[in-house]
């Protein structure tokens, strides 16, 4: 007992924990409130999984009949052009695939006027009159058919499709003809010399609502199924059929929720939205039929999900309250006299936060918690005072950096050619370039220079970032510019910058570079790859494509590495776009790169000028990456020598 009392006068938690336990021991709050969050959330699952099984199941029922029905226009459209010199047979056939198919209302095999000699009208159908199986040739003056959609959408998509709900006449005669409701599943019927008809399978919506309506995975659901187009093609009112859109309501009443719902499903998403459906809290569950762009969903109330649960839920809430109104006054007193020190404790702290470090804090010996949290408070006081005499030491030393470093960038952009167009007096070249480092300072470089008759021009890529890629970058622009200036051919002038690199590297640093010379007379390119990623070559009115460049080593590894120059007789009129993996590696928030397929349709717009070139590629990346930050240094060149 001595023990435990002791215990309790030096911790200040175990005095709070015991009231609270106390009264939450009587009451069962923390029990229930679980009870009742993991009952929900197993009702709520368990109504999702039910309900999702049964529009799966459904939809998966409905498109294997759909299935067949296409499977059934595939099998008739090669009859079709089996006996495309026999008319007659086209009813007979048309007659078996009704008879063949129970789901079909309607089958027309129709042709373009004059495609029979003598007939100018012949659309071989077969559908159901008061129950009996009837065929006939339904073009007449009264009923062009190949004016209507079931015959237009295939002949001018050229491809199968399934029609919007239509009205259309039933077959027999004029006088008894009623109107019938349905889709169509339409294909084109096409030769050599061009579209000459097509087949229309039916299906009344009828059939669909007989078929879907009963599925109720609880007592008031119901079922709805709309077209690619928002039609309802099933629902329980009537009235919506046919003549409204799943958006219909929301044009009277907005409901950002419905055309929301109604987007998702014409999108052929698949999942489930919670919201209210004519006043009344329901989850619509929905899926697609994306052989023909429909999609079908169950409505389910919450009242059928939720009935017994909520009831439940009110009874021992109730009895939750009384507890917790005991619990609360009797908390409030206790732990409103064991905060009273912290409360002390707490304004002095708000005085040190407002500046005033120099404030004296409430002595407090007690050997609990509240005892130990005040003198941690006296000696963070003490801390904070020697902390931010370092803070101010470390943030002038901070803005020193900053400063030699936006220094260092200076120097560097500085010893990049930046003035363009770089030639004024040249009216056969044009070339333009920009690198954009990834940090302060960074690790591409570009350069060109005219030496006799020849343009020497490099692109590279430095191992590394920041201040020590810089300076080796430095180091390799130099020695480009002392080998070119000797006429050397690009391959000799790797293996001279790889042989100084190579000798004193122990940092093992490397650069991969592309080096060309280009005879501004005769157009020849000497180039030579030292494993950079090889250029786009952009043939006016023409798709751009990689110049095909042979493996060499980077530069810098080994000091015996061999570097093989390339050459092309004639480069004349032909654009050249350079760049650095800073490019294509570019990421977006979403980490998904900008990738060489974006590459290459941005570069095969139509060429103007590589300056043009240039932006657009910068412009291009820009809105791919939506402002994430830079993983490598951007770099790239563009140029063309014209005759």
């Amino acid at each position: 007992m001595k023990k435990l009392i002791d215990t309790l006068r030096r911790s200040f938690s175990a005095r709070l924990s015991l009231w609270v336990v106390s009264f939450a021991a009587l009451v069962f709050l923390g029990a229930m409130a679980y009870f009742f969050t993991v009952s929900r959330r197993y009702v709520r699952e368990e109504a999702i999984l039910r309900a999702t099984q049964v529009v799966e199941n459904s939809v998966l029922r409905l498109n294997n009949i759909l299935e067949d029905v296409q499977l059934s226009a595939d099998n008739l459209e090669w009859l079709v052009y089996r006996h495309l010199d026999e008319p007659e047979l086209m009813k007979e056939y048309s007659r078996i695939t009704v008879q063949g198919n129970p789901v079909l209302s309607g089958c027309s095999i129709s042709f373009e006027p004059n495609f029979f000699k003598g007939h100018y009208y012949y659309s071989a159908y077969s559908g159901y009159v008061g129950g009996a199986l009837e065929t006939e040739q339904e073009g007449d003056e009264d009923y062009q058919y190949f004016y209507l959609d079931w015959y237009l959408q295939p002949k001018l998509l050229n491809q199968p499709c399934w029609t919007e709900p239509y009205s259309d006449w039933e077959q027999g005669d004029a006088a008894d003809r009623q109107t019938q409701r349905m889709v169509s599943y339409c294909k084109p019927l096409t030769t050599s010399e061009g579209f000459i008809g097509s087949i229309s399978l039916d299906i009344s919506l009828k059939w669909l609502s007989d078929n879907l309506s009963p599925v109720k995975p609880y007592p008031h659901s119901y079922s709805i199924l709309i077209s690619r187009g928002g039609t309802y093609l099933v629902h329980p009112d009537p009235e919506k059929l046919f003549y409204q859109t799943i958006f219909t309501e929301g044009l009277i009443d907005p409901d950002p929720a419905q055309d929301e719902l109604g987007k998702s499903m014409l999108d052929l998403e698949a999942g489930y939205r919670r919201m209210e459906i004519d006043g009344i809290r329901s989850y619509v569950f929905f899926t697609p039929l994306k052989a023909t762009g429909w999609s079908m969903a169950i409505v389910c109330p919450e009242s059928d999900i939720f009935g017994r649960f909520n009831r439940l839920r009110w009874f021992i809430t109730m009895i939750d309250l009384l507890g917790l109104l005991l619990l609360f006054f009797s908390c409030f007193q206790v732990i409103r006299k064991a905060m009273r020190p912290l409360s002390d404790l707490a304004r002095q702290a708000e005085d040190i936060a407002s500046g005033h470090f120099d404030t004296v804090l409430p002595e407090n010996q007690q050997p609990d918690e509240l005892g130990t949290l005040s003198r941690s408070f006296a000696d963070m006081q003490s801390s904070l005072v020697t902390y931010m005499d370092e803070l101010t030491r470390t943030t002038a030393n901070k803005v020193r950096i900053e400063g030699e470093l936006q220094i260092a960038r200076n120097i560097q952009m500085g010893m990049l050619p930046q003035v363009f167009p770089p030639f004024p007096e040249r009216k056969d070249i044009d070339l333009y370039a920009s690198m954009v480092p990834a940090r302060e300072v960074g690790g591409d470089l570009y350069d060109y220079f005219i030496q006799g008759s020849r343009l020497y021009f490099c692109i590279g890529d430095v191992s590394g970032k920041g201040v020590p890629a810089s300076l080796f970058m430095t180091v390799v622009q130099n020695l480009f510019r002392a080998a070119g200036q000797q006429g050397l051919l690009p391959a000799e002038i790797a293996h001279r910058i790889n042989e100084t690199l190579a000798d004193r590297n122990e940092q093992l640093m490397f650069v991969t570079m592309f080096i060309g010379a280009i005879d501004l007379e005769t157009g020849r390119l000497d180039f030579c790859n030292c494993g950079h990623n090889p250029p786009v070559v952009l043939p006016k009115g023409g798709h751009p494509f990689f110049l095909s460049c042979k493996a060499n080593m980077s530069i810098g590894i080994l000091p015996e590495a061999k570097f093989e120059g390339e050459s092309v007789e004639s480069f004349m009129d032909t654009p050249l776009f350079l760049y650095t993996d800073g490019l294509n590696e570019a990421e977006n928030p979403e980490h998904v790169l900008f990738g060489t397929d974006r590459l290459l349709a941005v570069l095969g717009e139509p060429y103007t000028d590589a300056e043009t070139v240039v932006k657009r590629m910068q412009a291009a990346i820009s809105d791919h990456v939506a402002g994430a930050d830079a993983s490598d240094d951007l770099t790239m060149l563009c140029l063309e020598i014209k005759k």
